[in-house]
């Protein structure tokens, strides 16, 4: 399992302190030992595990460890994330975090349990199928009887209005037109016992569907009674396995200190895969063969996920939401790295005006500041706090990704700020950002328009997932200007919604234009040696929401 690197790295070639997993980009040594495993990949690897992962969503998350064994030499452990090929064990990588005995003495008779369960509620929805369907049918035909009955009585209600004149009650008796008062009178009772008769024979109807109901439906009503009852039962079993499996996670550090997993993610649940991610399985298999970790670095290969934001042999950071409480417990006792703090802001605190008047001020945002505070003390400095030290009572009218340059609209007052707000809310704001793409879209694509909805990625904040089921709808127009040297293109960005972090998506997902933006950390290769994040707002132009003229700005 462990693979020495061959020409042996020398000291310098070291790092002093072990890289932070959260990184954008590993350590040189980390992804020597990346391209090492991605070369093994490309030529079948994981093959032992029987895994498609060209199949589309079927890519995988794979990791390396440098370390040093006992006598100093230098190599690295492999581990892929979750199972491979539906296996936990495959030969050449990391086995599992989590105690497999113990696992074993519970798993296999539980999962059992959970499959029976899991088809007697099946069985039960098959047997209520039939008697759904012909509920349906029943219903169907009762209604269109119903309206059949509503029409006839309509015709007959208007047969009794024009019999009664067409007018209300007269002298005589009830509708009376004239003549004879007694003929008036039988005839007004007449009609008044067919209203009745047509009343009767509503209520009968009703009564006979009701009736005709019963039995199907009282017999549905205990299937289903019976199902969500299982379900309930196998809901209640599943939480009692899925702890039972967190407690087979029990993780070591250097200094021998071994915690829970769920106590690491203390006082919330563990979110689910957490332990089997890369990181962790690779620093366990360290620690549990004596070897001293060195330097982390993951690699995704195969197909990207459904969800985007993923490309085969590049190099990404580990995930915060999964592996944050896992790795920051997994590296005590070791010399390591903070992880960074994305958002401190860089350069002079004096902010570029591009316009300003007594209502409103327009700044361009240098990339890497936050547009308003984090939600922790030491992500304090941003765009507004910046604005605040001129203008007290600045409130930002929209906000722009923290690795994204451009325009800002800030109100100096709160009048202003909804009046804005409500201009950003209706879309009549228009937006231009200028791109660098990694590559160009393929041939034959000139422009168009992006629709993918977007939601945020909860194991992996902030970065955005396309979900076509949860996600807000999100649209972005574009247009290529130019084809570059080696194969880059630099597009125009018209936004007609404003989701967090919607171009990035839209550009690298392999639905949009499957061509990530130049610098991009989080959906390209920024965080693979990449520079700045090459997307910029360039203009904005709106109506001034005191001044009523419009008003378009250029940076």
């Amino acid at each position: 399992m462990l693979a020495y690197l061959d020409p042996e790295p020398t000291a310098g070639e070291l790092p002093a302190r072990f890289p932070s997993p959260f990184a954008d980009a590993p350590h040189p040594i980390a992804r020597r030992a990346a391209e090492e495993l991605v070369a093994a990949l490309r030529g079948g690897a994981a093959a032992a595990g029987g895994a498609d992962l060209d199949a589309p969503g079927g890519g995988k998350m794979f990791g390396v460890l440098v370390v040093a064994d006992a006598a100093g030499r230098i190599g690295y452990l492999r581990a892929f994330s979750g199972m491979l090929g539906g296996q936990w064990d495959v030969p050449g990588f990391a086995p599992p975090a989590f105690d497999a005995a113990a696992r074993e003495a519970f798993w296999p008779a539980g999962e059992a349990g959970l499959g029976v369960l899991a088809e007697e509620s099946a069985a039960l929805a098959r047997a209520a199928a039939p008697l759904r369907a012909a509920l349906a049918g029943q219903g169907a035909r009762q209604a269109a009887e119903r309206d059949e009955l509503r029409a006839r009585h309509a015709g007959r209600r208007a047969e009794r209005h024009a019999a009664r004149g067409g007018k209300g009650a007269a002298s005589g008796g009830e509708g009376a037109a004239g003549g004879d008062g007694g003929a008036a009178a039988a005839l007004a009772h007449a009609l008044d016992q067919a209203s009745r008769a047509d009343g009767a024979e509503r209520r009968a109807q009703r009564a006979a569907h009701a009736a005709a109901r019963a039995a199907p439906a009282a017999e549905l009503a205990a299937l289903d009674a019976a199902r969500h009852a299982l379900d309930l039962a196998r809901a209640a079993r599943s939480r009692v396995l899925l702890e039972q499996l967190q407690d087979t996670y029990t993780l070591a550090n250097a200094r021998g200190e071994r915690r829970s997993l769920r106590a690491l993610f203390l006082p919330r649940e563990p979110p689910g895969g957490a332990g089997d991610c890369a990181g962790p399985k690779l620093l366990a298999a360290a620690y549990r063969a004596g070897l001293r970790p060195i330097a982390l670095a993951e690699v995704w290969w195969g197909a990207p996920p459904l969800a985007g934001g993923r490309h085969a042999g590049r190099l990404y950071p580990a995930c915060r939401g999964k592996c944050g409480p896992i790795l920051g417990h997994m590296l005590g006792g070791l010399s390591a790295e903070a992880p960074p703090v994305f958002g401190a802001a860089p350069g002079a605190s004096e902010l570029r005006v591009v316009f300003e008047d007594e209502w409103l001020v327009v700044v361009d945002k240098p990339a890497g500041l936050l547009t308003v505070p984090g939600k922790t003390g030491e992500l304090a400095d941003c765009l507004l706090a910046r604005l605040r030290a001129r203008h007290p009572d600045a409130l930002v009218a929209h906000r722009l990704d923290l690795d994204t340059s451009g325009l800002v609209v800030a109100a100096k007052d709160r009048e202003t700020h909804a009046a804005l707000q409500g201009l950003f809310a209706r879309r009549e704001v228009d937006k231009r950002y200028d791109a660098t793409l990694e590559r160009a879209p393929r041939e034959g694509r000139g422009g168009g328009v992006i629709e993918l909805p977007l939601r945020v990625d909860l194991e992996d904040r902030p970065r955005q997932i396309v979900d076509p089921v949860h996600g807000r709808p999100a649209i972005t127009e574009w247009r290529l200007v130019e084809r570059l040297p080696g194969g880059r293109a630099r597009v125009v960005f018209l936004p007609r919604t404003g989701r967090t972090h919607q171009l990035r998506v839209h550009a690298a997902h392999p639905l949009g234009l499957d061509a990530p933006i130049v610098g991009d950390r989080l959906y390209g290769s920024g965080g693979d040696g990449g520079g700045a994040l090459m997307l910029r707002a360039v203009s904005l132009s709106f109506v001034h929401p005191a001044r009523g003229t419009r008003l378009s700005l250029t940076a």
